[in-house]
């Protein structure tokens, strides 16, 4: 008896796109365009973060587009990845400063579409963004990585100057209840100039400029929050 085969074709979900932005005509441009791209569904649009979340809930969309010309974009970008956190956010018309990209990619957006890129160039985000990939240009790839450079520096270098005595801890916590140097050289029963040279080394140690800074510094690592500001 001839062995009958089965169907080797494999059907493939489209992504579903979903378009935020202020502009209508550019918002119904793109899903225009999205709409007959194989493999992409629009899964609807909207002009605002309410709109968008209302749809974003309701259509389940694989990928949101996010135009940052948008006067809240950074904050709608925040809101969707909360809320959202199943549909991957592609920012659209991205500057290529490092201060927006950087903002963006604090803000949970996997993708990111420079204001020069082509419609190849947004439906490769949109389709790599679906796949769980990152997706950007060299330039933003560098500016990711210096700030990530510069993040490793400042820990490494906050960690050798934080080994603080038993004694400079007290002072810190003193300085942390708003005590002023001579209430704490009170409080300790020890003169003045001592609190005072206590306070010169724990500055020291934690590159601090002011006593408030370096409270909240010890503050930050006693509770894993990283070296504060």
């Amino acid at each position: 008896m001839q062995a009958v085969e089965a169907n080797s074709e494999v059907t493939t979900e489209p992504t579903r796109v979903f378009v935020v932005a202020e502009i209508r005509l550019y918002r119904e441009g793109l899903a225009e365009l999205l709409g007959h791209r194989p493999g992409l569904a629009v899964a609807g649009t909207a002009a605002g973060l309410d709109e968008a979340l209302r749809g974003a809930r309701a259509a389940r969309p694989d990928v949101v587009l996010l135009d940052m010309a948008m006067l809240d974009g950074i904050a709608t970008a925040r809101t969707l990845a909360r809320v959202s956190p199943d549909a991957r956010v592609v920012a659209l018309a991205v500057p290529e400063s490092e201060r927006h990209v950087i903002a963006c990619a604090e803000a949970g957006i996997v993708g990111y579409v420079s204001r020069e890129a082509s419609l190849a160039d947004l439906v490769a985000a949109i389709e790599g963004a679906a796949r769980g990939e990152a997706h950007c240009s060299p330039r933003m790839v560098a500016s990711l990585l210096r700030r990530l450079g510069a993040l490793s520096l400042e820990r490494s270098g906050d960690e050798p100057r934080a080994h603080l005595t038993a004694r400079e801890l007290e002072i810190v916590g003193l300085i942390d209840r708003g005590l002023s140097n001579k209430e704490i050289a009170q409080a300790l029963c020890i003169g003045l100039p001592t609190v005072k040279n206590h306070v010169h080394h724990i500055l020291e140690k934690l590159g601090a400029e002011r006593r408030s800074q370096a409270a909240a510094r010890v503050r930050a690592m006693r509770y894993g929050a990283g070296p504060a500001a």
